[in-house]
């Protein structure tokens, strides 16, 4: 039976929030800006401010104005130095910016070419745009590698280990696939899924496994397991032609062809436009988020370990999970629920 997640605390802001990060440990970060009087501007990027909120209190250890403000493209984490890292625009181009993370004073700050969405982690920093995939070294912020080719356009990206997998679209077929890259080099370390797929909703992995929120994944399948597939699709729903929402776990090495771990279908009706489900990974475990709904499985075999209304979430800019804390993000407040499981 679904239950409420217990609230840690919530805090309500002067200001909007457009991007947050969470550790295993210390402080939460917090992004945000202060939206113009009738909230007309003229310039494309908004002026932002990072604070460190303490996880435990939800008091702010500091609030500073940052250099990276609002617009396109955005990411933010922790450095291995004791420092924040914040990648986006602001009104001189994209910049990366490192500050402490005890104070909030600014350390370093390098101009980057523009992105669409950036993973922070201590060594290499992730950015995608559409026609590239490229790193920069955490600690310098310099860019060490990136990745294109002809015919490929690119979207959303996870880690495992020293892999990062890439969401990308085939622009003959428009069929979606995922590739796999060295997270040290970007060398392409195969393809996982070959753009077979309609569409890929999102993905997220651990050092082991990695598993794709995805629709009618027969495509994806190798032929050992169409019978119990087409089972499983008859036990959802008599009437289903075909799956429209489905769980697909895989090996982090996974070779095309390869037998899932598990998959499950979730829906066989017809999608809203704006499909609002996401997953996340963290130790261990995979989180799907659908409205204030949020599922807890075992990322190995898929099987379900709880499940919880969290307020708020259905309003969410950003959601978070680490060590069994949700941090979700509406538009001008923050929370932090436990998770038990």
């Amino acid at each position: 039976m679904t239950t409420t997640a217990r609230r840690r605390w919530t805090k309500e802001l002067e200001g909007e929030v457009d991007g947050i990060a969470i550790g295993g440990e210390g402080p939460i970060l917090l992004h945000g800006y202060d939206p113009p009087a009738g909230g007309m501007w003229v310039d494309s990027v908004i002026p932002g401010k990072l604070g460190a909120i303490d996880r435990g209190s939800g008091e702010f250890n500091w609030l500073s104005p940052c250099e990276v403000g609002y617009g396109r493209g955005f990411g933010a984490g922790f450095g291995a130095e004791g420092d924040v890292v914040v990648l986006g625009p602001s009104n001189k181009g994209h910049r990366a910016v490192r500050m402490s993370l005890e104070t909030g004073e600014l350390i370093a700050l390098e101009k980057i070419r523009a992105f669409d969405e950036a993973l922070i982690f201590g060594d290499v920093s992730i950015c995608v745009t559409a026609g590239r995939i490229s790193a920069l070294m955490t600690s310098t912020l310099h860019e060490i590698w990136e990745y294109s080719k002809s015919g490929e356009r690119y979207h959303h990206a996870c880690r495992a280990g020293n892999r990062v997998f890439v969401i990308y679209t085939d622009t003959k077929t428009k069929k979606q696939g995922v590739l796999s890259l060295r997270a040290d080099t970007g060398k392409p370390a195969g393809p996982v899924l070959p753009a077979v797929l309609p569409k890929i909703f999102g993905l997220a992995s651990t050092d082991e496994e990695v598993v794709f929120l995805t629709q009618d994944v027969q495509a994806a399948l190798p032929q050992e397991v169409m019978v119990q597939f087409m089972v499983d699709l008859s036990q959802k729903s008599e009437d289903a032609s075909m799956d429209t929402m489905t769980l697909l776990a895989l090996p982090a090495n996974a070779k095309r062809d390869e037998v899932p771990l598990w998959y499950d279908v979730l829906r066989t009706d017809p999608l809203d436009e704006f499909v609002e489900v996401s997953i996340a990974a963290d130790s261990g475990k995979l989180y799907l988020v659908d409205g204030a709904l949020l599922e807890v499985r075992d990322m190995l075999t898929g099987r379900k370990l709880g499940d919880w209304a969290i307020p708020g979430l259905d309003e969410r800019v950003a959601w978070k999970v680490s060590d069994g804390a949700c941090l979700v993000a509406e538009e001008t407040r923050i929370s932090v629920f436990e998770l038990p499981a």
